[in-house]
């Protein structure tokens, strides 16, 4: 049976597996590229597609966690990383963790055997001009595709080394503790001034603090990830190993802000800054780190009015080719200067094996609708999908790649003001959603 159309896939990693399982089985046909295995990345050891390359944990399985509530959405999307996952799980308490080999292998295998595709292997370091074009080559994508990829996007606009601040759960937060301002006072409406919250130090603090970044212990780098830090980016540990006074002088520095409990500045302050519309959770202002996350747990409870901090993400640093993608790509993972270029994966600036995939999936669907003679549509909100991917249309001027958690998702509306403990919050976010997608699933036909 003829295709009902052609499109042009670049990279098997997850998203790209899933991507073209999707449009495979739903009646196109697809030609995927993949460097093996004629080329491996710093990072690979096997030939095989959709190599989990890191880690075989694909995180928590419970629909109480952000994680879990994205894999259940993708089993009801029919997802093939999941099918996959599932099939080849391992024991490992909360969360879903796979056999490597055999998920590859299981991958690879379904790919090769699906008459509408076309696996055509080699490394490709020019942009393919066949339309429609998904262009899904991960995190370490080959420097020749980069370089084509800059020239198109503009080199701004390609990053090559990530770095994320800490997120936390506004209700977790000491407010005795901290004070809302911008620095200056600067904004243009009372919403804009207290979108930053800010952790006072007194001078003694400040000097522990900055000996216990400094004493943390860190995240080695792997052999392909030399540190190729930017000045204007640099993880807060590096900072303070510059001297002891460097972070009060950067982004820790109190010029602008007065404390209204005393009156004065105060001797060094952090900053935390809202991470969503509602105001459920705050980054960290600077604080992207390598401390490994037992070592965040506790150093960053040092902070005034964080002791009690509930981490919604932790902070990280490491190699990452991501795009801007709030600049680049419209809500369907589109180019803007030309509608026919798909991104999907890391590449993106969604990060971790799960967040992956979904990005694959949920461009399979938006292809689908477009070939189809039918505008797409995002899944709602209120979905852990949903959220991800409006996180990468949202922010333009601060974007940070991100894992999903519950705070990329609106917060319950609920009478009264008792409050819920963290999984029965999660639970209830959960529900809401899976209820959602199922009127999303019917309303676009697919179930």
């Amino acid at each position: 049976m003829a295709c009902r159309a052609t499109v042009t896939v670049v990279g098997a990693g997850l998203a790209g597996c899933e991507l073209s399982l999707q449009l495979a089985r739903a009646g196109y046909c697809v030609r995927l590229h993949e460097q093996k295995p004629t080329r491996r990345s710093e990072a690979s050891t096997s030939d095989q597609m959709g190599e989990l390359v890191c880690s075989n944990s694909l995180r928590g399985a419970a629909l109480s966690n952000a994680v879990g509530l994205l894999k259940e959405e993708m089993r009801r999307l029919g997802s093939w990383i999941m099918k996959a996952a599932d099939a080849t799980r391992l024991p490992a308490g909360g969360a879903l963790a796979v056999d490597r080999e055999h998920f590859s292998a299981m991958l690879t295998n379904w790919v090769k055997a699906e008459p509408n595709i076309e696996v055509i292997p080699g490394e490709v370091t020019d942009i393919p001009e066949a339309r429609p074009l998904v262009i899904a080559t991960g995190p370490l994508t080959s420097d020749g595709l980069a370089s084509n990829l800059e020239a198109l996007l503009g080199s701004s606009r390609i990053a090559y080394y990530d770095a994320i601040a800490p997120v936390i759960a506004a209700d977790s937060i000491d407010y005795e503790k901290v004070f809302a301002a911008s620095r200056w006072d600067k904004g243009e409406s009372e919403d804009d001034k207290t979108a930053y919250l800010n952790c006072p130090f007194e001078r003694d603090a400040y000097f522990e603090f900055v000996r216990a970044l400094v004493a943390a212990e860190k995240v080695c780098p792997r052999n392909f990830e030399k540190p190729k830090y930017f000045e204007g980016c640099l993880p807060v540990e590096v900072m303070a190993e510059r001297g002891e006074r460097t972070l009060s002088f950067g982004p820790m520095k109190p010029i602008g802000i007065t404390d209204p409990k005393t009156g004065k500045r105060p001797y060094a302050v952090v900053q935390l800054r809202r991470e969503n519309q509602s105001g459920t959770s705050y980054n960290l202002v600077g604080f992207q780190t390598r401390m490994k996350q037992p070592e965040q747990d506790r150093v960053f409870r040092m902070i005034p009015g964080l002791e009690r901090a509930e981490f919604q993400r932790w902070g990280s640093v490491h190699r990452n080719t991501f795009i801007d993608s709030p600049n680049l790509l419209d809500g369907f993972l589109r180019l803007k200067t030309d509608p026919q270029v798909y991104f999907a994966g890391q590449i993106t600036g969604v990060e971790g094996y799960v967040e992956s995939a979904a990005s694959g999936l949920a461009c399979s669907l938006f292809l689908r609708d477009v070939l189809d003679g039918r505008e797409p549509m995002l899944p709602p909100d209120t979905t852990a999908l949903g959220g991800l991917l409006r996180h990468l249309s949202s922010d333009p001027k601060h974007f940070q790649p991100s894992n999903v958690t519950f705070a990329l998702i609106p917060p319950l509306e609920r009478e009264g003001k008792k409050k819920l403990a963290k999984q029965e919050r999660g639970e209830a976010l959960a529900q809401r959603a899976l209820a959602d997608l199922d009127g999303f699933l019917v309303q676009r036909g697919y179930l």
